[in-house]
Formats: structure tokens, C-alpha cells, sequence
């Protein structure tokens, strides 16, 4: 997977004037959690732009001081009005712990079904995983080239041995549905 780096200081008061001052210094303060105690930090709010505004996920290598720590975001969380960044928690990565995260689902190949006609849609545009750090990928390919008008993608067909995919085996990926042309189309046909 990806990674990004952000460089950032160690926060030694974590009241409301402190974490104020940051925001009005163009920074943004932040937590890290998962280690023996919680790491309070701060960071440009630039340095956290291709790791938010993005369809793709990374894990992020936090450098505070000369200490890194590897880690994935967790929550993050808004202003209301101007959609700047207020807070941004972080979870630790351990080699040998599993993590949870959301991975996008890329459709790759072309339906036989759409060809004919048909609506391809997708309903699910991230999956929830859960792996070792090491064997998370950076998306999931989801191969829907045989799927003909009103057959569905089940997560079943995308299992994989380096990670596990944490939704009902009967959860609807991708699907071919009818549209209005292919239904005129067909009826015209039985004429």
C-alpha cells in the first residue's frame, strides 16, 4: 500500500486556547492512537491534502522530532462551513496486528451485458478489509466482464488468502440491470 509522509511537532498543551492558536497558525492538531499512550501532535494542514482529497487510500508515515510511526487515518473531522480541517486521529500500524480499513473496488473489463444494452451499477465503491498491514492492497479489482442483463457480483468471487473481506457473503458488488433502451429493444424484437 501507498504511503504518505507527514511531518509534524510533538503538542505539549492540548487545551482549547492551544489547539485555537494552531488553527489560526495554519495547523492542524492530532491524535495517535493504538500505542502504550496517545500521541498529541501537529501538522501543516497542506501536508494532509493528498491524503484526504483522494478516491485512493494510503497509510501515512508520521515524523514528529525524528520518532516515525507508521499509521492509517482513522477520523477526521470538519468545519462546517469552510470545510477546513478541525482534528485528524490517527491509529498505529503494528507488523503483526491486523487493521481494518476501507478499500475502493476498481471495475475492470467490459460487460457483455452493457454491450447488449444493459445498465451497469455500482453499488459498492469500497469494501471493508481487514489484514495485516503488510497485505493490504492498495484496491480491489473486480472483474465484471461476464456478467450478462440481471447478473450481480457478489463479494464471494472476490475473496482473497491475504486478507478478509468483513461484509455478508450475499452483498452486491457490481450489476447489470435492464435499461429502459434494452427493454424497448426486447420488446420491439418479440413483435
Amino acid at each position: 500500500m501507498k504511503s504518505i509522509t507527514i511531518k509534524g511537532s510533538q503538542r505539549e498543551s492540548v487545551g482549547k486556547k492551544a489547539t485555537k492558536a494552531l488553527r489560526n497558525a495554519g495547523k492542524v492538531p492530532c491524535v495517535l492512537y493504538g500505542g502504550d499512550k496517545p500521541v498529541h501532535f501537529s501538522a501543516d494542514e497542506k501536508a494532509f491534502k493528498p491524503l484526504v482529497y483522494t478516491p485512493d487510500v494510503f497509510t501515512a508515515t508520521i515524523e514528529l522530532d525524528g520518532v516515525t510511526y507508521n499509521a492509517v487515518l482513522q477520523d477526521i473531522q470538519f468545519h462546517p462551513v469552510n470545510d477546513s480541517i478541525l482534528h485528524v486521529d490517527f491509529y498505529q500500524l503494528f507488523e503483526d496486528k491486523a487493521v481494518t480499513m476501507e478499500i475502493p473496488v476498481r471495475l475492470v473489463g467490459s460487460s457483455k451485458g452493457v454491450m447488449i444494452g444493459g445498465a451497469l451499477r455500482h453499488n459498492l465503491r469500497k469494501l471493508r478489509v481487514k489484514a495485516l498491514p503488510a497485505n493490504l492492497p492498495d484496491f480491489i479489482e473486480a472483474d465484471i466482464t461476464e456478467l450478462q442483463i440481471g447478473n450481480k457480483l457478489y463479494v464471494t468471487t472476490l475473496k482473497n488468502d491475504n486478507y478478509t473481506i468483513l461484509h455478508p457473503d450475499n452483498t452486491v458488488v457490481a450489476q447489470v440491470r435492464m435499461s429502459r433502451n434494452a427493454a424497448k429493444a426486447a420488446a420491439e424484437a418479440e413483435k
